[in-house]
C-alpha cells in the first residue's frame, strides 16, 4: 500500500505537456507540480527552465505559451490587434486547462499581462506575481532606466556590455534570421540581464522559436501603449512585485512609486545579488519570499 501511494504521488508530480489551439495558434504548456494551481505566462519551455523544481513540492505549476512564442498559424505570424487579444488567449488556456481559480505569474514584459489579465478576469485570479516589470516603458520610464545604468558604479560591468557591443553590433545582428537575432541579442545584453554580467543563458533558450513581430509588438508597441499604472484601484487579490538589485534590463523598481498607494495589497521584494531573474539567480530564497507570501495572504 505505502509504495502504491508512493508512486501516485510520484506520478502526480510528473511533468504533463499539451498544446492548446486558439485562433490557429499552437499553445505549448507544461504542467508539474502539488498544490495551489498557478499559471506561468510566457514561454512554456523558457519558463519551465528558469522556475526552480522546488516550488513544484508546493505548487502546480502551469507553463504556458503566449503568441510571442506560440506556434504560429501556418500561413505565418499575424499581428495582434490589440492588447486584449493576448488576455483573452489566456482566459481561454486558462479554461481549456480547467482552472477555476488560479495565481498568475509573469517575468519581465510578461508581468504585464499578469497585472492586466487580473485586472480584466479578476473572478479568476488569487494572486497575481510580477517579475522585473516596469509599470510602462514610455520615454520617461526608458530615461529612468537609462539614467539608473549610467550612475551605476560599477565598471567592470560595463566595460563587459561595450566588448558585448562590439562583438554584436546591430548590423551585424541585422544580417541573422530573426529568432537568432533574438539569442544574440539576450547574450549581449547579459551585463544588464544577469547579476553574473558574464552569464551564459542560451541554454535556457535552446529550442524556444520566437515569434519576433508578436515579441516586438508586446515589448515596443504595447510596453508604451500599456500603462499598468492604471485601474490598480480595481485589483482585489494580493499583488507581488520582485526585483532584482542589479536589473538594468528594465527601469528600476522606483518607477512603481508614484503608484504604489493605489494597490490595496502589493508587496515588494527585491533580491540583493540578481538582475532581471531573482527566480533563477536566487531560487532558494526567491522560493521562500514567494511562499510566505502566499501563506500569508
Amino acid at each position: 500500500m505505502a509504495n502504491k501511494t508512493t508512486n501516485q504521488s510520484e506520478a502526480s508530480q510528473m511533468k504533463k505537456t499539451g498544446h492548446i489551439e486558439v485562433d490557429d495558434f499552437k499553445f505549448r504548456y507544461f504542467i508539474e507540480g502539488e498544490g495551489p494551481d498557478t499559471l506561468i505566462i510566457g514561454s512554456s519551455i523558457y519558463y519551465s527552465r528558469s522556475f526552480s523544481q522546488n516550488l513544484c513540492k508546493s505548487l502546480r505549476l502551469h507553463f504556458v505559451d503566449h503568441r510571442g512564442f506560440a506556434e504560429p498559424p501556418t500561413h505565418g505570424v499575424n499581428e495582434v490587434s490589440s492588447f486584449d487579444v493576448l488576455l483573452d488567449d489566456i482566459e481561454q488556456i486558462r479554461q481549456k486547462l480547467s482552472l477555476k481559480k488560479c495565481m498568475v505569474v509573469g517575468h519581465s514584459a510578461n508581468g504585464r499581462l499578469a497585472l492586466e489579465y487580473a485586472k480584466k478576469y479578476k473572478e479568476h485570479v488569487s494572486h497575481a506575481v510580477m517579475i522585473g516589470t516596469p509599470p510602462h516603458m514610455g520615454p520617461d520610464n526608458l530615461a529612468m532606466a537609462d539614467r539608473n545604468w549610467d550612475e551605476s558604479v560599477w565598471p567592470e560591468r560595463k566595460a563587459a556590455f561595450e566588448r558585448n557591443m562590439k562583438m554584436f553590433p546591430n548590423e551585424e545582428l541585422s544580417k541573422l534570421p530573426r529568432d537568432q537575432q533574438f539569442s544574440k541579442m539576450n547574450a549581449r545584453n547579459a551585463p544588464k540581464n544577469w547579476y553574473d554580467y558574464h552569464f551564459d543563458s542560451s541554454f535556457l533558450w535552446q529550442g524556444v522559436k520566437p515569434n519576433i513581430k508578436t515579441l516586438d509588438q508586446m515589448h515596443l508597441q504595447f510596453g508604451r501603449e500599456i500603462d499598468s499604472s492604471k485601474r490598480l484601484e480595481s485589483l482585489s487579490c494580493p499583488i507581488m512585485l520582485a526585483y532584482g538589485r542589479f536589473d538594468f534590463a528594465v527601469p528600476p523598481v522606483q518607477s512603481w512609486d508614484p503608484f504604489r498607494s493605489k494597490f490595496k495589497d502589493l508587496t515588494v521584494r527585491i533580491f540583493e545579488r540578481s538582475a532581471h531573474s531573482p527566480q533563477y539567480e536566487e531560487a532558494i530564497l526567491f522560493d521562500e519570499e514567494l511562499l510566505k507570501w502566499i501563506a500569508r495572504t
